[in-house]
């Protein structure tokens, strides 16, 4: 880049001011309607993550079920094996010891149906879960697609100006050198209104509206130095002349 003057820098500055506030223009239109599909997007996320984790605890209480069924079968089988026993018992320890076993059985296959009752019950609470999640993930998808939809209207009417004003920033911020274009999107960043670049007008900062000392003023009028608000730190570039009304 070719050594600029600094009045040559304060004139890259103010256009590249000029397109970033008219690109903020254009996306002030758009309102909160890029936000909302966000929000949106990472609503349905969250549904979908719901969705996947009823999902899978419902195939873990399913194999939980099958599990207790097994036990069952496999106690019933015992019970079966220890009351054939007991018909060839020698003694009542024996017959007293089997019958313990028997009880033991029985009781393994209280519990077992006791816990696929609750898990039954429990895979109809998910099951009513996922029916009210569905409804909901149906109902905000309707509502992104018409975000969307109203989104991308907006951002096609302005499409071809935000392209054509985008190739200019480009195009304005290679003329700027590096270190003075990071100080500009710092302030750029930095303020809502994103304004770095200002004014003086009627001897106030265009940007926090603090008087500006008139030796200052004049300082700005020459162009020979960046000069920045004392207050607000924005680069001031010139100094507006106000006519003032003719007193008759």
């Amino acid at each position: 880049m070719e050594q600029s003057t600094i009045a040559q820098k304060l004139d890259a500055l103010v256009k590249l001011q000029s397109i970033d506030s008219k690109l903020d223009e254009i996306i002030k239109v758009r309102g909160d309607l890029p936000e909302e599909v966000r929000d949106l997007e990472d609503e349905l996320a969250g549904y979908e993550t719901r969705l996947t984790k009823h999902e899978g605890e419902i195939n873990t209480l399913e194999e939980s079920i099958k599990n207790f069924k097994n036990g069952i079968k496999e106690s019933e089988k015992l019970i079966k094996k220890y009351e054939e026993q007991q018909k060839n018992v020698r003694n009542n320890r024996e017959f007293d010891a089997i019958s313990k076993e028997v009880e033991l059985q029985q009781l393994e296959i209280q519990v077992s149906e006791k816990r696929i009752k609750e898990a039954l019950q429990q895979i109809e609470f998910k099951k009513e879960e996922i029916k009210k999640t569905d409804y909901n993930l149906s109902e905000r998808k309707k509502d992104l697609e018409n975000k969307k939809q109203e989104l991308e209207v907006i951002v096609s009417e302005s499409q071809d100006e935000e392209v054509k004003l985008n190739k200019e920033r480009e195009k304005a911020s290679k003329q700027i050198e590096e270190r003075l274009l990071n100080s500009y999107t710092k302030l750029v960043n930095n303020y809502r209104n994103g304004l770095a670049v200002v004014s003086v007008k009627r001897g106030a900062c265009g940007g926090c509206f603090n008087t500006v000392p008139p030796q200052r003023q004049g300082e700005i009028r020459e162009r020979k130095k960046i000069i920045v608000c004392e207050h607000c730190g924005r680069i001031l570039a010139n100094v507006e002349f106000v006519m003032e009304p003719i007193k008759k």
